[in-house]
């Protein structure tokens, strides 16, 4: 199995456990600088399933192939002096080399230096049940209690055949991947690297080839380049001869092909950097290349020529085709993001990738990072409506989705196993934190049971979620897991693909044979299921396909598992029953098939002893193999069925060259095992021999024969059992109640799984039970709990929804929507379906079948539509309402309100937008000192200022998912004057129109005025105003002194607006608006007579020029504004309005909003002033725009 919901595997350090085809990672602490160390595994290697932070579901290694670049651990794997180098571990995704342990780091027990010892550079623990000797294994006092149940140690020393060779030259180079062919080839490679951490780059590299098993090594740094420096090593899946050499693309990017083994390379020149690779899992020279300017690339000739696949393809998001599956073996499967950030699931040929061969099997945008595609499975992910829906393609047809209990309501999700065409996947729900739901599917993988619940996870080194479930090797069905009960971890096993879980039974006695009190359900064995990122440290599990009855795992005993007093233990019996075999954490290698068990005791001090047991851990045998103590880094063991070699890397002082000790353990046997040593073994389950169905019966070798098995022989013989009642589970929508029977959910209407049939069509009929996928029962109960053909039955609709297909109530003028239609029952082929969408627009269906992919519709207008859908099928009918908010993007607003008020009168704020007609509006305002806004459905608001000075008003517009705002100020006084300005005609021909250009112009006219009649700049105020002519507002202000003695009074502003009058009526105010260009300001309407005051209030002398001014029976009418105390206000504000109305454009349908001519509308940028970057609110992308237009501020001083 071995796949897992990672994206790229399991945690790096895994490899030191595994084994197989033999590819392996060294490295000294912080070599990778934190990085991930993620490799995938094969099958029965994965003691933790893996998922990537934020992601659906990860990749497996089925279509992933065993050459994903190999980053490295930056974690120390012991404590170590300063100075000392200490090498980390792991395996590169999908090899299968047997690693045995180097010293570990965190909660190994310190050992002090035994005398007599220490010159050989062994220590020894002490533990409070009495004295242990060599690394922890009991005294010879202490092994004759009980020889029956006590495991035995045979102290005598014996030798095993080993040669040494050191890595000369390489002292410094703190990394190091090997690969070892296997598979009756002899050749080892090694490339060693020097990572400069200041630098973070590779500095020096070197590539060491063995041709002999690794007795000695040749260097062939001349055969690739003596300059040249290597960062990856990659060998082929489906031929190992072929390996690959990337360089260091600080340097250059370029490829090292060799297809004899490393004996010879070519080298190849790339225009690109690659990332990762990913090899076809039949076709030897096919491979994707994953670039770091996320590019994909492919090539039918091993790397030697390079074809663009797609671009914006996410990290680990492409597939090669399913053989069985797909039908084209070249198929890719990949997601990629658009121009505007959405993911899309694509597929296409690899040579023939343009945009018109591009398929898209899934319809619309998927959520980022999750794609996946595994065995005959699709999955996607999709958020709508704040809740994740899951998707799953079933042999590439179309996507469904995927059923969980109803009330399960998923938060997370994680695809754990697609063998045997089931589903095994872990849910976080909606009232978990930091444990998963075990779920198991129907053969689609569309509906989903309980297996388990509560199975505890963390967090892995990259942040992905660590999932404690372990898959037993070699036994159908068989997985142990964590589940927390009353915050209580403890180990739990079942034997049937999760339909029934027990707690582990402790062993009878301890190591020394003393008997161990331990009662079920209150005390248990619990195993550490976990592997983390340092593989020295707790979280051992092993298990082989080729033994399927040993499994070894480091764990406690007591109520619950625990981090502390951790002891190895092993079951020969399938988990039945277990045995201590130390009290202090081994790695444990598996030679011969299993017939032979090699542990290494995790230490930070030099040993040279190992231990051996030829009886699944009853006895062992102490080894030397080498004859100076070694700092052990890793152990690498031959790939193949008959692993009997095995290489130890590690160093002689923490400054030596890597020492490379090959082990042969054929010297140990003297002959190969024949018929008669070997006896039958049958599986069973707490003597229970009916497993999945069956009964299977094992060869086993007698353990007092030591013999050498060779290959593995499999199960002697297999007889299906009759079915029972424990052969099923409950089906989808069912629970199992205490008298173990399958009832209906609360939530569940079993007639529901009729919907999709027609009358006169067939349908399962759900008995509540469902076989045990890939269980080999027969006869029996199965034909009673077997679901039953049943005719359709007539049903009328019901439950007739009608949603887009992306969850929004909303959608965009001119752009498709996609509506569809849902039914939770009726007759659905004989069914008349009719919708309206509400804009005059009607369309009409014979049956749901022909709107599975929904329906396209696409709206001209902006509003709110109706859209209404009726169903009939001729015994009923349902209907449906859809309210859907048609808009448009937004894109300017712009405020618009007076430059100046007196206090205590309404003033008019209207927000402009544009366009005009966008839909469905939401209006904030914030005025004055107001903390609080104040939210409207109308663009136009009132509002009155009682203090004067300057107030800023704010006004931010909500349209769909785009917030806009505009930001103004305005003066507010007691009482002021004010008089329009027009200018020479010349001034027209350099006018933009553009608030910019008018904030500038405004400056210009004030220093003008102040210069010709030395009146203080903070009594004038100018606005010019939008639109041609230009034509300007002068305002004449109050000025209060900063120690509040001096204010000008009714007649200073009289006096003032005198002398400007006076001013401007002899042409004394000019500016030059560039060389040659003069701007006269005057009068809008030339006069001598001062700004009059409106208001009853108003002086004699004014009222008396204006009278005499109509007496005299001038021809023009000349207005003049006047603005004093209250009642001014009404005048100003008028005017005000009549002067935006040139400007202003609708915000809805009121009569009563301003208006403004199209032809004002042609430059939209005439309303911005600024713009302010995006913003996130809430899970909602807000585009907001700040339009501050405040063009005030810029030339109003008071």
């Amino acid at each position: 199995m071995g796949k897992v919901g990672a994206g790229g595997g399991s945690p790096a350090g895994l490899s030191a456990l595994l084994a197989g085809a033999g590819l392996l990672v060294l490295c000294v602490p912080g070599a990778c600088g934190g990085g991930s160390c993620c490799p995938q595994l094969p099958p029965g290697s994965a003691p933790r399933w893996a998922a990537p932070p934020g992601g659906f579901v990860g990749r497996g290694p089925r279509g992933r192939a065993a050459a994903t670049p190999l980053p490295l651990l930056g974690r120390p794997l012991f404590a170590v002096a300063p100075g000392d180098r200490a090498l980390s571990l792991e395996r590169a995704p999908g090899t299968a080399a047997s690693v045995a342990m180097a010293p570990r780091a965190g909660r190994r027990r310190r050992s002090e230096a035994e005398p007599g010892k220490a010159d050989r550079g062994e220590g020894a623990s002490r533990s409070p049940r009495g004295m242990l000797r060599d690394g922890g294994q009991p005294g010879p006092e202490t092994l004759e209690r009980d020889p029956d149940k006590a495991t035995r140690f045979r102290m005598e020393e014996l030798r095993l055949t080993s040669t040494t060779f050191a890595l000369t030259g390489d002292s410094a180079h703190n990394q190091a991947m090997v690969h070892w062919s296997g598979h009756n080839s002899s050749v080892i490679l090694i490339l060693t690297k020097l990572y400069d951490y200041n630098l973070g780059s590779i500095t020096e590299s070197s590539l060491w080839r063995s041709t002999d098993y690794g007795t000695t090594y040749e260097k062939l740094n001349d055969k690739v380049g003596l300059k040249t420096i290597l960062s990856y090593l990659y060998v082929c899946p489906t031929n190992k001869r072929k390996i690959m050499l990337l360089t260091d693309p600080e340097i250059e990017s370029s490829l090292l092909i060799s297809s004899d083994e490393g004996a010879t390379y070519q080298k190849y020149r790339l225009n690109f950097y690659i990332q990762s690779l990913l090899f076809h899992p039949k076709q030897e020279d096919w491979i994707l290349a994953y670039s770091q300017d996320q590019k994909l690339y492919s090539s039918a000739e091993f790397g030697r020529r390079w074809q663009l696949i797609q671009e914006g393809v996410v990290p680990n998001r492409f597939y090669w085709s399913v053989m069985g599956s797909n039908k084209e073996p070249d198929l890719v499967h990949l997601e990629a993001r658009t121009i505007d950030g959405h993911s899309q699931y694509l597929t296409c040929r690899m040579q023939n990738c343009t945009e018109a061969n591009r398929n898209k099997p899934f319809p619309g945008y998927i959520d980022p990072d999750s794609l996946i595609v595994q065995d005959d499975y699709v999955f996607v992910q999709l958020t709508s409506g704040g809740r994740p829906h899951y998707y799953v393609s079933y042999r590439r047809n179309a996507f469904a989705q995927m059923k969980l209990p109803k009330y399960a309501l998923p938060k997370d999700m994680h695809v754990i196993s697609t063998d045997e065409n089931q589903v095994f996947a872990a849910v976080q729900e909606w009232n978990q934190n930091d444990t998963y739901n075990l779920y198991i599917s129907d053969t689609r993988g569309v509906y989903f049971t309980l297996a388990l619940e509560n199975v505890q996870s963390s967090r892995g080194p990259e942040g992905n979620i660590m999932i404690d479930l372990y898959e037993v090797a070699g036994i159908k069905g068989m997985f142990l897991a964590n589940k927390k009960i009353d915050n209580q971890v403890k180990t739990f096993i079942t034997y049937n693909k999760g339909r029934d879980w027990r707690l582990l039974q402790a062993p009878d006695t301890d190591l020394r044979g003393d008997p161990v009190h331990c009662l079920l359900p209150y005390c248990s064995l619990h195993l550490h299921l976990k592997v983390s990122e340092n593989p020295y440290t707790s979280g051992i599990i092993a298990s082989r396909d080729t033994a399927p009855s040993i499994i070894v795992a480091s764990g406690n005993i007591g109520s619950e598992l625990s981090d502390s007093d951790i002891s190895m233990f092993v079951s020969s019996d399938a988990g039945n029953t277990w045995r201590q075999i130390f009290e202090e954490e081994h790695s444990v290698l598996y030679l011969d098939q299993g017939g032979v068990l090699v542990a290494m005791k995790h230490t930070s001090l030099p040993i040279r002893h190992l231990w051996l047991s030829f009886d699944e851990g009853r006895s062992w045998s102490k080894y030397s193999f080498t004859s100076i103590p070694l700092f052990v880094d890793g152990v690498l063991g031959e790939p193949g069925e008959e692993t009997l070699i095995m290489t130890v890397f590690g160093h002689f002082s923490h400054r030596s060259e890597w020492q490379l000790v090959k082990v042969d353990y054929k010297s140990i046997f003297d002959r190969r095992c024949a018929e008669e040593d070997y006896r039958p073994w049958q599986l069973h389950s707490q003597g229970e021999a009916c497993i999945m169905g069956a009964k299977r019966v094992y060869k086993k070798r007698k353990s007092e024969r030591k013999c050498m098995q060779g290959k593995y022989a499999g199960a002697m013989e297999s007889e299906p059992c009759v079915c029972t009642e424990a052969d099923f589970d409950c089906d989808y929508g069912y629970e199992r109640h205490s008298n173990g029977q399958c009832l209906p959910a609360f939530w569940f209407n079993p007639s529901s799984l009729s919907k999709d049939c027609s009358l006169g069509q067939s349908y399962l009929n759900s008995t509540g039970y469902r076989k045990v996928v890939s269980n080999n029962c027969t006869d029996g109960v199965r034909e009673q709990y077997t679901a039953k053909p049943q005719k359709c039955p007539g049903k009328a609709p019901r439950g007739l929804r009608i949603v887009t297909a992306d969850g929004k109530l909303t959608a965009e003028q001119g752009h498709n929507v996609t509506l569809m239609v849902q039914l939770e029952e009726g007759d659905v082929q004989r069914t008349l379906i009719q919708v309206d969408f509400g804009d005059g627009v009607a369309v009409s269906y014979v049956n749901l079948s022909s709107m599975e992919d929904g329906i396209k519709h696409v709206y001209h207008n902006v509003g709110i539509f109706r859209v209404t859908v009726q169903v009939d099928n001729g015994l009923g009918s349902d209907s449906a309402v859809l309210y859907l908010h048609v808009t448009c993007p937004l894109e300017h607003v712009h405020l618009s309100l007076p430059f100046v008020t007196t206090k205590n009168k309404e003033v008019n704020a209207t927000a402009v937008l544009w366009p005009s007609q966008v839909g469905t509006l939401t209006y904030v305002w914030w005025y004055g000192n107001n903390t609080e806004p104040l939210i409207t459905l109308e663009g136009s608001i009132s509002f009155k200022f009682t203090s004067e000075g300057m107030n800023t008003i704010t006004v931010q517009v909500s349209a769909g998912n785009a917030i806009l705002q505009d930001t103004k100020s305005i003066a507010v006084y007691e009482e002021f004057r004010s008089l329009r300005l027009s200018f020479s005609p010349n001034l027209d021909d350099y006018n933009p129109d553009i608030p910019e250009w008018r904030r500038d112009i405004s400056r210009v006219i004030k220093k003008s005025l102040v210069e010709a009649t030395g009146v203080p700049g903070e009594h004038i105020l100018v606005a010019v105003l939008p639109g041609l002519p230009t034509a300007a507002e002068l305002f004449v202000l109050p000025y209060q002194d900063p120690t509040g003695e001096s204010k000008r009074s009714a007649e200073d502003l009289e006096q003032i607006s005198e002398l400007l009058i006076h001013k401007l009526n002899q042409n004394s105010v000019h500016f030059e608006l560039k060389p040659g260009v003069q701007i006269l300001v005057h009068a809008a309407h030339l006069t001598a007579a001062p700004l009059v005051d409106l208001t009853p209030t108003h002086s004699g002398s004014a009222m008396l020029m204006l009278l005499s001014v109509v007496f005299v029976g001038l021809a023009v009418f000349v207005i003049y504004k006047f603005k004093r105390k209250i009642p001014g206000i009404n005048v100003y504000a008028q005017m005000q309005n009549e002067k935006e109305r040139e400007m202003v454009s609708r915000v809805s349908p009121t009569e009563s909003r301003p208006h403004i001519p199209q032809t004002e509308l042609r430059r939209p940028g005439q309303l911005i002033d600024e713009k302010v970057d995006s913003q996130l609110i809430g899970s909602i992308s807000i585009v907001a725009e700040n339009q501050s237009t405040k063009e005030i501020p810029t030339y109003v001083n008071v």
